[in-house]
């Protein structure tokens, strides 16, 4: 089959951030087909020329040759990997207009489940929308070097120099990593052989305390003939940063793709490291979740408890409460507060970071959002205020049913997902509740993703 180059003008960008195209052509017998085009790192308007290996096929994923007409926001990426690397998407984007299409995935979101975009106010940006990252999950190729996904191509690693949304000294460890690996000869996993030593390296640091975790996953354990090589990462490690306040080896033999661990090696310091959010202290462990951008989810937190509206008379109930991001600083501000979260580790967590707080007037319970909800209601009784936080795929349509039947006065649905958000609060409207205000948030500079925070408010039944 002869690969065709032709010009293709992009008309919207797909959720993964890439242009989309569509160009009509003929086939062997003369009649017109269309083919649809993905086309990275291009913007709307743009009209781009392509190399499409297999143009008889209905659709194609292609980087493009040559951008024929360049959109008004389009700028240099500074980064040198990002032609390649799969960590960013949108370094050839200018901030604005990033900032501006994420205000409008939120409003196009909650307008397709009928209501008002004007409700959206507009994105909150960084003042410096690099080096945010306070967590790296790098992956190391089979010859042993260190770098993060190809875009669009989970089987390649680019190997990294640099990255610029983590923060400095996190990517300085790393690469005192990469260079130990390379020093004794180390190899990496090979996903399709499933053979080779190391899999992962999670770099997490805390911007407030200055502390971070290294953790190296690997198929085998510390000792024996590794012992030697490990040892020395020991000592450079912790001769050249000073900050490494946890070094960590994770044994991981499962053929899943996932930076988790069968066994956990303490190899120097304690198996967590300190960080601070809203004026509270939290345990972080390798598995811990946190937010990822300090500097927005203060804002997150700030912003939930503004449209919140706490009171020292209500109870409140935390839902995907997590290790207590939100939890603590609400549950000064509010009688009773009772968090439901399904991994028993992070609730373990919520009530640690509890006791070291001095808070003293919050639950946990471990349990998932659908009966957790039903058991708390039961035992703590139904709310004035309920704030949810839900992973991507959002909290469902039963456990948002659940929320509507308890008629807290006052929801704050705190979300990674516009569509997923959109979708449950429509669930919502049944129970007499009114959406009142959106606000997106961007913690994922140079990515597509973008939080929202929002209000909701139960109508009086008068």
């Amino acid at each position: 089959m002869t690969a065709e180059t032709m010009n293709a003008k992009i008309h919207a960008l797909d959720h993964k951030g890439s242009g989309r195209a569509e160009v009509w052509r003929e086939n062997d017998k003369g009649n017109l087909k269309k083919l649809r085009l993905t086309i990275p790192q291009t913007l709307p308007g743009e009209e781009v020329c392509v190399t499409v290996d297999q143009p008889t096929k209905k659709s194609w994923r292609t980087m493009p040759d040559e951008i024929l007409t360049t959109h008004k926001e389009r700028v240099d990426p500074p980064c040198p990997h990002f032609k390649k690397c799969g960590g960013c998407v949108w370094q050839h984007w200018s901030y604005r207009g990033q900032l501006a299409e994420k205000t409008d995935y939120v409003k196009q979101a909650i307008a397709s489940q009928g209501f008002d975009p004007n409700l959206v106010f507009n994105t909150i940006g960084m003042d410096e929308p690099w080096h945010y990252r306070n967590k790296m999950e790098f992956t190391f190729a089979p010859d042993g070097s260190l770098g993060l996904h190809e875009q669009g191509n989970f089987r390649k690693v680019i190997p990294l120099k640099t990255c610029l949304i983590a923060g400095n000294d996190m990517v300085a460890a790393a690469m005192e990593v990469a260079e130990w690996v390379n020093e004794f000869q180390l190899k990496g996993y090979d996903k399709d052989e499933h053979v080779g030593l190391l899999r992962h390296l999670m770099v997490r640091q805390s911007f407030a305390t200055g502390e971070i975790m290294l953790g190296v996953f690997a198929t085998e354990a510390p000792d024996g003939e590794l012992k030697e090589a490990v040892d020395n990462l020991v000592k450079r490690i912790s001769d050249k940063f000073s900050q490494v306040k946890s070094i960590l080896w994770l044994e991981n033999r499962d053929w899943a793709d996932r930076a988790q661990a069968e066994k956990t090696h303490l190899l120097a310091g304690r198996d967590f490291i300190y960080d601070e959010m809203a004026g509270y202290r939290f345990r972080l462990w390798f598995d811990t979740f946190f937010q990822t951008n300090p500097t927005q989810a203060q804002k997150l937190v700030d912003i939930a408890i503004d449209m919140a509206e706490p009171k020292e008379t209500e109870r409140m109930i935390d839902l995907f409460c997590g290790v207590g991001t939100f939890s603590l600083p609400f549950a000064n501000r509010v009688g009773e507060l009772a968090g439901i979260e399904i991994v028993e580790s992070s609730i373990e967590s919520a009530k640690r970071n509890a006791t070291e707080n001095g808070i003293d007037n919050t639950t946990f319970l471990a349990k998932d959002a659908r009966n957790g909800i039903d058991q708390m209601l039961e035992s703590f009784g139904s709310p004035e205020l309920l704030l949810l936080d839900p992973p991507r795929s959002g909290a469902g349509g039963k456990v948002m049913r659940r929320i509507g039947r308890a008629k807290p006065e006052r929801i704050v649905y705190v979300s990674c997902n516009p569509d997923s958000f959109a979708t449950d609060i429509k669930e919502l409207e049944a129970f007499g509740y009114e959406l009142q205000q959106v606000q997106p948030v961007d913690l994922f500079p140079q990515t597509v993703h973008v939080e929202c925070v929002s209000q909701l408010v139960l109508r009086d039944e008068d």
